[in-house]
C-alpha cells in the first residue's frame, strides 16, 4: 500500500486503480522489452502551428492496456495521443488539457536547421533573459527525441543524431588547448541568416559556466541512437560509418588507460545535469551508471566487421569490472551501513574490509535516520576516505534502466523510494538530490553558489523532467503505481505553473526561484512519462536485460538480499 493512502477514505473508482496497476503488472511481466515493435515513421508537420491543426491530426490510435484511474476519469485520459499496442481506436471526446498544452509547447520549442527539425530549444521563456536556453542540448533533447519517436514521429531525432555526428568531427579548442576527439557538444545554436544559409555554432564547454566540458554527452548520444534503433528498425543510420566511427571515438575517450586503479571513470564537477559545482567531483554515480548503460547500448550498437571487433572485447572486460565495483562498493542499505559504522580504518594489503579507508566519523547524522530498514540505493560518490552519502535520482533511475542494479537492488530502490516519499517526491516530483547542502557546507562545496541555495535547483530541487525516468524504473520493476502517484501530483500544477524548470523548497512547493517558464524537458518528461505508462512496449527503448555472460560473482556486500 502506498505511503499515505488512506483506507478509510477509498471509494470504488480507487479499486478500479489499483486493478489497473494489477493489470499493468501483469502486461510488463509478458513483455519481452529486448524486442521493441518497430514504429512505422509518420510524415512531419513542419508548416502548420498547432491550432491549425485538425484533432486527428494531433492523434494516432491505440487503446489503454488497462482501466482508468479516478484521477484519469475526471480527465478523460482516453485522449488518444500516443500509439500503442492494439490499434483498436479510443474516444477523442474531452482530452487532456494538460496533454494538449505539453504538445503544443513541445512543437513550439523545434528548432529547424535548412527547414528541417533537428532538436528543441532548452527553454522558451519569452519573459527571462535567454542565455543559452535558446540552444540545443545534447541531454535536454533526449525526453524531447523519446516524446517524438513515442507519437510517430521519429525522423527529428534521426535528424538531430545526424547534426551531432557531424558537430563531433569539429576541431574542439577551448584557450589554446584541443580538447578530444570524441567529445560531444553540450549545447549548438542555430543562426539564421536571410542573406546565406543557415550556420551553427556548437558550445563544448568553452562557453559553458564555469568551462567545463560535458561527460554525458556522448553517453546519452550513444543511449538515444540505441533507442531510435530499437523503435524503428532502421540500422542504416547506425550501421553508417560515420555513426560506427562517432561511436568508436566515444569509446577511445571513456576506455583509455592510465593512472586509476578503478574501473569507473574519473570525471570534473559540473560535467552532467549537475552543471554547477556540486561536490560531485571524482567518480559520481550519475556519470558511472551513464557510462555503464552508454557502453552496453554501444555493444549493441558497434559492428564486429567495420571495426568494432576490438572495441566490443574491451566493452566486456569493462562492463564485468565496472559492474562488480560498483554493485559492491557504491551500494548502501542499513546492513552496509551499520558495516561502514564500523569499519576500522588504516587496514593494509589485500584482506582489508575498509578498501578505500573511510572514517566512520564522517557519516553524516542524516543518514542513519534516512535509511530504512528495508531499501537501499546507490550513494552518490566513492573515493579514497570519501563516500558522499547522498542520493540521486538520475544515477539509481538509469543503474535499473541499465540492469546495472541486480534485481534485488531495483525492488531495494522502490522501495526506498515509497518509504522516503515525502521526501524524494514532495509535492512535486522529484528531487534530484537529496538532502540539500546547508550553512558552511553550502559555502564550501558550491562556492556559495546563490543559486544552488538549500532546496533550490541542483541543491535538492525538485525536477520534473526526472519524472520520465523515474516512471520507466517503476515500470521496468513491476511498480507503475508510483509512477502513476509521481504524474498525477505533478500533473496537477505543471501546466497550470508554465512548465517551470524546477521547484524550490523541501517539498519542492514553490517554483523556484531562477527557474525558467516552458522549460522544455520538463514539457518532454512529463510526455514520455504519460506515453509509457499508457504503453509499456515504450519502455524497450531505454530498458536494457541483464547480460548474464558478463555477470559478474560477488564476494561481499550482499546486503540487499537480506
Amino acid at each position: 500500500m502506498p505511503l499515505g493512502f488512506d483506507a478509510s477514505a477509498a471509494d470504488p473508482s480507487d479499486t478500479a486503480s489499483r486493478n489497473g496497476d494489477a493489470h499493468l503488472c501483469d502486461l510488463i511481466s509478458d513483455i519481452d522489452f529486448s524486442k521493441l515493435v518497430a514504429l512505422k515513421p509518420r510524415p512531419i508537420e513542419t508548416q502548420r502551428s498547432l491550432d491549425e491543426r485538425t484533432l486527428s491530426d494531433l492523434v494516432s490510435p491505440g487503446i489503454s492496456p488497462l482501466p482508468p484511474s479516478r484521477h484519469e476519469i475526471g480527465e478523460n485520459f482516453s485522449m488518444n495521443w500516443f500509439r500503442s499496442a492494439s490499434n483498436t481506436p479510443r474516444s477523442l471526446l474531452d482530452p487532456n488539457p494538460a496533454m494538449i498544452d505539453a504538445w503544443e509547447q513541445l512543437r513550439r520549442s523545434l528548432v529547424y536547421f535548412r527547414d528541417k527539425p533537428i532538436g528543441t530549444i532548452a527553454a522558451n521563456d519569452p519573459v527571462e533573459e535567454s542565455l543559452n536556453y535558446n540552444q540545443v542540448f545534447v541531454r535536454d533533447f533526449v525526453p524531447s527525441a523519446l516524446a517524438f519517436i513515442m507519437n510517430g514521429e521519429p525522423e527529428i531525432a534521426k535528424n538531430f543524431l545526424m547534426k551531432t555526428l557531424r558537430l563531433q568531427a569539429w576541431e574542439k579548442r577551448i584557450d589554446c588547448f584541443t580538447l578530444g576527439e570524441g567529445v560531444m557538444p553540450a549545447s549548438f545554436k542555430v543562426l539564421h541568416d536571410p542573406s546565406r544559409t543557415d550556420t551553427m555554432i556548437a558550445d563544448f564547454g568553452e562557453s559553458a559556466i564555469g568551462r567545463v566540458a560535458p561527460v554525458d554527452s556522448g553517453f546519452w548520444w550513444i543511449i538515444l541512437l540505441r533507442a531510435y534503433v530499437k523503435a524503428t528498425g532502421d540500422h542504416n543510420l547506425s550501421d553508417d560509418p560515420d555513426c560506427q566511427r562517432g561511436i568508436r571515438l566515444i569509446l577511445t575517450l571513456c576506455l583509455s588507460e592510465g593512472f586509476d586503479t578503478f574501473p569507473t571513470l574519473l570525471c570534473a564537477d559540473g560535467c552532467c545535469m549537475i552543471d554547477r559545482r556540486m561536490g560531485i567531483y571524482g567518480y559520481p554515480i550519475e556519470i558511472q551508471a551513464l557510462f555503464f548503460m552508454a557502453l552496453r547500448c554501444a555493444k549493441f550498437l558497434l559492428k564486429p566487421e567495420a571495426g568494432g571487433k576490438e572495441f566490443i572485447e574491451r566493452i566486456d572486460k569493462r562492463l564485468h569490472a565496472l559492474r562488480y565495483h560498483l554493485r559492491s562498493y557504491f551500494w548502501l542499505d542499513f546492513q552496509q551501513l551499520n558495516n561502514i559504522y564500523r569499519y576500522k580504518t588504516e587496514e593494509y594489503s589485500h584482506t582489508a574490509v575498509n578498501k578505500f579507508n573511510v572514517i566512520p566519523d564522517s557519516i553524516p547524522d542524516w543518514v542513519f535516520d534516512f535509511m530504512p530498514m528495508k531499501g537501499g540505493y546507490f550513494i552518490g560518490n566513492v573515493s579514497p576516505a570519501r563516500m558522499d552519502f547522498r542520493w540521486f535520482t538520475i544515477g539509481n533511475c538509469v543503474a535499473i534502466l541499465s540492469s546495472l542494479t541486480t534485481p534485488e537492488q531495483a525492488t531495494a530502490i522502490m522501495d526506498l523510494i515509497e518509504e522516503r516519499w515525502d521526501d524524494l517526491i514532495g509535492e512535486m516530483p522529484l528531487k534530484v538530490t537529496y538532502p540539500a547542502l546547508e550553512g558552511h557546507e553550502w559555502k564550501i562545496v558550491t562556492g556559495c553558489d546563490p543559486k544552488n541555495t538549500r532546496w533550490s535547483y541542483h541543491n535538492g530541487g525538485s525536477w520534473p523532467v526526472l519524472l520520465w525516468l523515474l516512471t520507466a524504473a517503476c515500470i521496468k520493476t513491476g511498480r507503475p503505481q508510483i509512477a502513476r502517484r509521481a504524474i498525477e501530483i505533478a500533473e496537477a500544477r505543471l501546466s497550470k505553473d508554465g512548465w517551470p524548470e524546477y521547484y524550490d523548497g523541501k517539498t519542492g512547493r514553490y517554483i523556484g526561484k531562477q527557474a525558467r517558464k516552458l522549460q522544455t524537458w520538463s514539457i518532454a518528461g512529463y510526455l514520455v512519462a504519460k506515453m509509457m505508462l499508457e504503453d509499456p512496449s515504450h519502455l524497450g527503448m531505454v530498458s536494457l536485460e541483464e547480460d548474464k555472460k558478463t555477470k559478474p560473482y560477488l564476494t561481499r556486500s550482499n546486503s540487499w538480499t537480506c
